[in-house]
This record gives C-alpha cells, sequence and structure tokens, in this order.
C-alpha cells in the first residue's frame, strides 16, 4: 500500500484561500449539546430523598451531532452553510437555532414539526475535572418512533432546493433507530440519485449505524466498520492488507469513493487506489469527542475546494489532530492553525522515512 507523505504548505494554502467561497448544506440528526456546569463542593443532601443534590452553576449548548460540523466548517471559514433536518417545537430547537444562527449558518430548511423532540445530549460535568472522568452519567433525549413520510419529503425538497447552489453536501446520520431520524430509506435513495445527477457536488456520509448502505457517496467509515467487525476491543486494530481487500470490495459495492478512518493511525483512502495518510501524532491528553465530525469538515471543505481525496484526508488529519487536544469540549480548528499543525506532520514524515 502506497503512504501519501508529502503536501507542499503552498498547496495547503492554496486550498485554505478558496474556504470562504465554499457552500456546503449538512443534511442530517441536529442534536443540541448542552453541558451542565456542577461544583462538587457545593454538593447538598436532598431532605426529600437522601439522594446528592448535584447543584449546577453554568450552563453551556452548542450544536451537535450534524451541528458539529457545522461548528467545524463555520470555524474553518466555510462561506456558506445551511442545516437541513428537523427539530422539535420546544426548548432546545429555540436553542440551537440560536447557537446555529450565531455560527452564520442558514435554517430555513431546518424543519420545525411539533411532533418531535429536538435530539438532545444533556452533559452534566464536574467544574473541577476538565477531563473525560469528570463527566457524569448523560442524559440523551431522541426520538425512537417512525420519521412521518411528509417530513421527509420536506427534507428531501429542501435539499433539491439547495442543489443548484451548493458545492457540497454532508450527510450525518446519527439516530442509531432505523428510520427515526433525518436520514431515512428514503432520504438515503434520494441522495444517491441526486448525487449521481449532479457530478459537480462533493457528496458526503458518515453514519453510526448503516455506513454501508450509502450508494454513489464518499463513505467515512471507520476501520472496523470497513471489515464488518462488530464490538472491537478498545486495543484492536485491523490488518492493512485486509483493510485494503475489504475497502476494494466496498467500493465496488457502493460505487463512490471512501476514506476509512484509523484513530491516530490515519485515514485510508480508496479512489479507486488504496493509500494509507498518515495521522499527527500529538503530545499530551486528548478527548477524541467529535473527531470524527472534524475530519469530515476538513475533507469535505477541501474535497469542495479541488483537493484530491489523499489531500483532503490529510486536511481531515490535521483538524482532528487540533480538535481532540480539546478538552471537555468539543473542539474546533481554526484555518490558521493548519499550517503549524502541516508541519509538524511533515517533520513526523521526514523522521519516519
Amino acid at each position: 500500500m502506497k503512504t501519501f507523505q508529502d503536501m507542499s504548505p503552498d498547496r495547503l494554502r492554496e486550498l485554505v484561500d478558496r474556504f470562504p467561497q465554499m457552500r456546503i448544506a449538512v443534511v442530517g440528526d441536529f442534536f443540541l449539546d448542552k453541558y451542565l456546569d456542577v461544583d462538587p463542593a457545593l454538593a447538598e443532601i436532598s431532605l426529600e430523598t437522601g439522594r446528592i443534590a448535584h447543584q449546577v452553576v453554568g450552563i453551556r449548548h452548542s450544536p451537535g451531532a450534524a451541528g458539529t460540523v457545522v461548528c467545524n466548517l463555520a470555524a474553518l471559514g466555510t462561506g456558506t452553510l445551511y442545516a437541513v433536518g428537523f427539530t422539535g417545537d420546544d426548548g432546545p430547537s429555540y436553542e440551537i437555532r440560536k447557537d446555529l444562527a450565531a455560527l452564520g449558518c442558514n435554517t430555513d430548511h431546518l424543519h420545525c414539526d411539533p411532533e418531535r423532540m429536538t435530539p438532545t445530549y444533556l452533559k452534566p460535568r464536574d467544574t473541577s475535572d476538565p477531563s473525560l472522568a469528570g463527566e457524569h452519567s448523560r442524559y440523551d433525549t431522541k426520538n425512537r418512533t417512525l420519521t412521518s413520510e411528509a417530513l421527509q419529503g420536506r427534507i428531501v425538497d429542501s435539499l433539491d432546493a439547495l442543489l443548484d447552489r451548493l458545492d457540497a453536501v454532508i450527510a450525518l446520520d446519527q439516530v442509531e433507530e432505523e428510520d427515526c431520524g433525518v436520514i431515512t430509506a428514503t432520504v438515503r435513495e434520494a441522495l444517491a440519485d441526486r448525487a449521481q445527477r449532479h457530478p459537480k457536488v462533493v457528496f458526503w456520509a458518515d453514519s453510526r449505524r448503516r455506513i454501508r448502505r450509502f450508494r454513489h457517496l464518499i463513505i467515512k467509515p471507520n476501520q472496523f466498520e470497513a471489515v464488518g467487525r462488530e464490538n472491537p476491543a478498545p486495543d484492536d486494530r485491523v490488518d492493512l492488507e485486509d483493510l485494503t481487500g475489504a475497502l476494494q470490495a466496498l467500493r465496488a459495492e457502493t460505487g463512490a469513493p471512501i476514506c476509512a478512518t484509523r484513530g491516530a493511525e490515519g485515514i485510508v483512502v480508496s479512489d479507486p487506489e488504496v493509500m494509507l495518510v498518515p495521522g499527527v501524532r500529538v503530545e499530551g491528553p486528548t478527548d477524541p469527542t467529535g473527531a470524527g465530525d472534524s475530519t469530515t469538515a476538513g475533507s469535505v471543505l477541501a474535497l469542495a475546494a479541488g483537493a484530491a481525496l489523499p489531500e483532503a484526508a490529510l486536511i481531515g488529519n490535521l483538524v482532528a489532530s487540533i480538535t481532540i487536544q480539546q478538552l471537555a469540549t468539543t473542539g474546533t480548528a481554526r484555518p490558521d492553525e493548519l499550517s503549524p499543525r502541516l508541519e509538524l506532520w511533515l517533520g513526523q514524515r521526514g523522521e519516519a522515512s
């Protein structure tokens, strides 16, 4: 397997300079990430139950899931952003729309449906510990009933209304329950059809459970999804030879390029030649929350700007290496942070050779 080992600073600058002209729609499950900052020193015992009453001293929220991709695209300087999906008619809907608007993301196609709940990850965490150990048990709000045909139709109509003004479409399938989120079988079929009819638009898909069902879109499975391995051990990995064969077969099945992530070891792309794009080694504590979404944002923005797939995968790696160093939050990367990170990567490549 060949290894992608070189990108010049001038080439990176050329691509990054085009980011402000790019127009991207994110179609998917927009969650609200809501953090409750808890001060352990203020904990009380409830007189009614005798249990600990955790004391919240601060509340923060930001767009999560598909919204995390938008956060990263906005931080990287994307010129025009559209959110396509749905929320409920509730308080979290107000908060996520406010947050998306602050990022400059158009929410005209984020449909409000009073029959649905706004998906929310409620995350209490101790103010005294910024690491993952400081996070309490999470409370999730998700829709567990089927998305109506009428709402699915509105989502497809929104996609069609936007396509002529887009450089890229990102499909983000976060909800694990079948056909209960935005990316249903109907919407997935529509994406496959539109990807074939609009070859100049970059179509990219990421999914928690159903990545192998997409057709004619670039997909981003992890190495285990690519070979069909479920429930891998924490220190498990897929042999590169096995991954190469699996990607070739999967690409023939999906009809589109593939970017298979390998954690800190980088990304293997198939376009159709299989090539390893090494990751960036970083020192110190890391938080992988949202790393896949930041990889997606950097890679798709680069593709829309004219990058080849290995170049785009490298930029995705650069972005993720920055975001994982931001603890107790879903991190983002700025355009000016990419050049120093490229220098670090080039230095590591020189050491490896």
